[in-house]
């Protein structure tokens, strides 16, 4: 059992937890996964890790309420335990100096970027972040990205902060400006990591994804996490979960998590009659 010590309400959906962990911040490094299992009967859920304390052994993930798993761990508290959780998982993002680095997040994409953007900027990077939102309420890790970014861009999709349109609206500005980026890194839904590895391809600008695929073991064994990267199966757990943007299969990517989504509803149906889960 694993105690959540610290929880912050983000947005309505986007939640914060501290979760007392030792095992895992002992082997953490940016761009690695948890996998936590709400309780005895709970599905794994796949959740990145947004950072970490090894002295005190406590690790934290920001997370979006969308379906049972997610809105039960959503409803725990300060003092509540956890069934389990395990990791790190995944491969761990390639640090190096590249140069000039974009990072791009969308929603809680945003909190997947962070350690690797303060990784990127401690190896002598220069660092550009360009956060993502539906509207002013919705954004989050604002004065967090400040921190590890020589620059940071927020764009709203309703104008009502930062710049109105989409991330790769401001990205296109920053591609005009002819100053050169040696990398980009997009995290956040899909068909914006697909939009900005269309875009960067045009300019042959390296550009690195982090698949969100549909996972349960985490270890390469069910075979779940499956995409398709440069015509080549691959698995998010164990391969990933950073690919070459420019050689994923995006749309048979969006095809798979979409998938069980009437399930999805029913599920969430049937645990509100029930009263498995709060309604909000």
């Amino acid at each position: 059992m694993y105690e959540i010590i610290e929880k912050k309400e983000l947005t309505k959906d986007i939640k914060f937890i501290a979760v007392k962990a030792p095992h895992i911040v002992y082997n953490a490094r940016a761009g690695n996964f948890v996998v936590i299992i709400v309780d005895e009967k709970g599905e794994r859920i796949p959740l990145t890790i947004y950072d970490w304390e090894k002295e005190k052994g406590i690790v934290y993930i920001v997370f979006m309420e969308v379906g049972v798993s997610t809105k039960k761990l959503g409803q725990l508290n300060e003092g509540d335990f956890l069934y389990a959780i395990a990791g790190p998982f995944g491969n761990a993002f390639h640090i190096q100096n590249y140069g000039n680095v974009v990072m791009i997040g969308g929603g809680v994409g945003t909190p997947a970027i962070f350690p690797i953007a303060r990784e990127l900027k401690n190896a002598g990077n220069k660092v550009t972040s360009i956060i993502g939102y539906r509207s002013k309420e919705l954004v989050i890790l604002e004065n967090e990205m400040k921190s590890v970014s020589d620059e940071v861009f927020i764009a709203t999709n309703d104008g009502s902060y930062g710049e109105k349109g989409l991330v790769t609206d401001i990205l296109q500005k920053l591609i005009d400006k002819k100053e050169k980026i040696d990398l980009v890194v997009a995290i956040g839904p899909v068909v914006m990591m697909k939009a900005v590895s269309e875009l960067t391809k045009k300019y042959n600008i390296k550009t690195i994804v982090s698949l969100n695929a549909m996972m349960v073991d985490a270890t390469g064994m069910c075979g779940v996490c499956r995409v398709t990267v440069g015509g080549q199966t691959k698995f998010s757990c164990v391969d990933g979960p950073d690919f070459d943007g420019h050689l994923v299969d995006f749309n048979e990517l969006m095809v798979r998590l979409s998938a069980y989504k009437d399930k999805e509803e029913e599920s969430l149906h049937y645990c509100r009659l029930n009263k498995k889960i709060k309604e909000v």
